[in-house]
């Protein structure tokens, strides 16, 4: 476990990460200029279909106000701003890249949240929470990165409350060896990618029940061809994160997807017996 996770560390450790961020954001004004989430779309939403699919994620989830949410693998916390800003929620991020969480702290300073929205440098492995604690639990774009699937999704379920809601939009093998690098993996080393049917079984077999279940690799596809019709690469500033090659990374990601090689998918599960009123999508 502990030369996978390194792996991980190292495919996100982004040195200087925060220095590039503030001379990417003098686009916008003075260091001491309030930054709206929306303004930082476009450099803290990297996962396929961005704020599109954090949005969608989020209505699944029945997310509102007064909530404690887990984000869990939250980058430079844009999801985590998002939702704090549109929907009044508390907002808690984990991440392993102790680089992603000082840029997110940054950010959310510059967005003026830093009551509403916090950041901690953790692994999803060993989730610094006592039991729980949270009525929702996010993560988008993570799961490939983590090989211990059922542990992960035990600490998940266990952080959340009776009735909690864990919401999980992420990569999905689909029969075929993708071509790398890709936005989480340079190599195969550390990419552990299961099969939609797979992540449903592990999921369930954690202590969680389905409530809402979508394929949303034709919402990526469509997403992607629009993108490459109207000119560069979606969200080029993303670069400055993921580093000088990240249209290599994004463009592994679009061919994968187009040929079938990756799927997309959308979900959103229930611990315990307490039910909402959630879209059945099953």
């Amino acid at each position: 476990m502990t030369d996978a996770l390194d792996g991980v560390r190292d495919h996100y450790r982004a040195t200087g990460l925060t220095e590039r961020l503030k001379v990417a954001l003098t686009a916008f004004g003075p260091e001491d200029q309030q930054l709206t989430p929306q303004q930082l779309g476009a450099l803290d939403q990297f996962h396929t279909r961005g704020l599109a699919a954090t949005t969608e994620l989020a209505r699944l989830a029945g997310i509102t106000a007064g909530m404690s949410v887990l984000d869990v693998g939250s980058g430079i916390g844009g999801p985590a701003r998002f939702l704090a800003a549109t929907y009044g929620c508390r907002v808690t991020g984990i991440d392993l890249s102790e680089p992603f969480v000082d840029a997110a702290r940054y950010l959310t300073g510059r967005t003026g949240q830093s009551e509403l929205v916090s950041f901690h440098t953790a692994s999803a492995l060993e989730l610094p929470f006592e039991g729980s604690g949270f009525d929702a639990v996010l993560l988008q774009h993570v799961a490939m990165n983590i090989a211990e699937r059922a542990r992960l999704y035990r600490e998940i379920e266990r952080v959340l409350k009776p009735g909690g809601r864990f919401a999980t939009f992420d990569v999905v093998a689909n029969g075929s060896e993708p071509y790398y690098p890709v936005p989480w993996a340079r190599t195969p080393a550390t990419s552990f990618l299961l099969t939609a049917d797979a992540t449903r079984e592990a999921i369930e077999q954690a202590g969680f029940r389905t409530l809402a279940w979508q394929d949303d690799t034709e919402a990526a596809r469509a997403w992607i061809t629009q993108s490459r019709a109207s000119g560069p690469p979606p969200s080029p500033n993303l670069g400055v994160v993921m580093g000088p090659d990240f249209a290599e990374l994004f463009a592994n990601l679009a061919r994968n997807l187009l040929e079938g090689r990756l799927g997309i998918l959308t979900a959103v599960f229930e611990t315990a017996s307490t039910s909402f009123n959630a879209p059945d999508n099953t």
